[in-house]
């Protein structure tokens, strides 16, 4: 494509508009198939059980060590100013708001959106999308709706398990090995966090990147082209704008949640 011919130009914005417009219309109808997916548990039940499942042991150890560093990191901050008993409430919050969800999405972007990804595109590298069309069967409800939803489940779980493990590593740094108080370490933490403002949002942020993550996996799966190079370059795409997407929705999210 050369920048300077116009009519080159006009092809690539409107190839870019009907790609985004044909992503808009495969979105609004995986929304609208919400029902249909919960009429068929089975289904549903089964991708949840795939993409928790294969991303919970590194998501629970990603948990452990960032914790590990908060409280290490946050340790050396507040003992500048007198203040290693908020070291819990410090971890927490930071865990809650930001670490957990984000970490998560970038981790279950890296490891179950681009098995996603590959596992549609092959199907439609093979053709099987193409033969259940010849028989009548719908592929975006049969094979793309119960994935999508089951990311989009999937996701706020594993953040609250990121969550929970991380404020464990942060106590066993913080007082178990460092030496802080632990009545002060609990305590500071259970009157410092709201559940409806900090955990609460931090569930509402992790929903909103599992949407984000899970529609850009199936979407890069079901248009990638039919070729061993073509998924490939459709698994990478994955990632990249799944992360970027994950980065800027936070950036929105924390200005409309906690600086209004």
């Amino acid at each position: 494509m050369s920048w300077w011919r116009p009519s080159d130009i006009g092809f690539t914005v409107r190839s870019e508009l009907a790609a985004l417009g044909s992503g808009a219309r495969l979105l609004g109808r995986l929304l609208a198939l919400l029902g249909a997916t919960l009429r068929r548990p089975a289904l549903l039940r089964d991708q949840v059980h795939f993409l928790g499942n294969h991303s919970l042991v590194i998501i629970a150890l990603s948990g452990l060590f960032v914790g590990f560093v908060l409280a290490l990191q946050g340790y050396n901050v507040l003992q500048l100013y007198g203040s290693e008993s908020s070291l819990g409430l410090m971890v927490t919050l930071s865990l809650v708001r930001e670490l957990g969800p984000v970490v998560t999405a970038l981790l279950f972007a890296g490891r179950a959106g681009t098995s996603l990804t590959a596992e549609i595109g092959l199907m439609r590298a093979g053709e099987q999308l193409a033969a259940m069309e010849m028989m009548a069967v719908d592929p975006v409800q049969r094979i793309l709706a119960p994935r999508f939803w089951g990311g989009v489940i999937a996701m706020p779980v594993l953040a609250l398990v990121f969550n929970a493990v991380g404020v464990l590593g942060g106590w066993l740094v913080g007082v178990v090995m460092i030496g802080v108080d632990a009545g002060a370490f609990w305590g500071q933490m259970q009157s410092g966090v709201d559940v409806f403002k900090d955990v609460g949002n931090g569930v509402v942020k992790s929903l909103v990147f599992g949407l984000a993550v899970t529609f850009t996996a199936v979407l890069q799966g079901y248009v990638a082209r039919p070729t061993p190079e073509g998924v490939s370059r459709a698994t990478t795409r994955t990632v990249v704008i799944a992360s970027l997407a994950v980065l800027a929705l936070d950036f929105m999210l924390t200005a409309l949640m906690f600086s209004l």
